[in-house]
């Protein structure tokens, strides 16, 4: 089965949906089924995107895109040496 493909800003949302549930005394299996998504996702979000901003966010996915090119382009030249 295929999992969704969620961009950061619905990830960031989910998170702060899952806080204010979190709040109201709602448990973590609860949370993730109303949110549509298992707990182990819920958990590497929470690892990967836990206090971030949405700006923050984009932020860090286009310095990855970066250091991914760049890795690349480092890889290329020590490949042609």
């Amino acid at each position: 089965m295929a999992g969704k493909n969620y961009t950061a800003e619905q990830i960031i949302g989910m998170l702060r949906e899952a806080e204010v549930r979190f709040s109201g005394g709602e448990k973590t299996g609860a949370i993730c089924r109303g949110l549509g998504i298992s707990e182990q996702s819920y958990y590497r979000w929470r690892r990967e995107y836990g206090g971030l901003k949405v700006t923050q966010a984009a932020r860090l996915k286009s310095l990855e895109k970066e250091n991914a090119r760049l890795r690349k382009a480092v890889s290329n030249l020590t490949w042609t040496l």
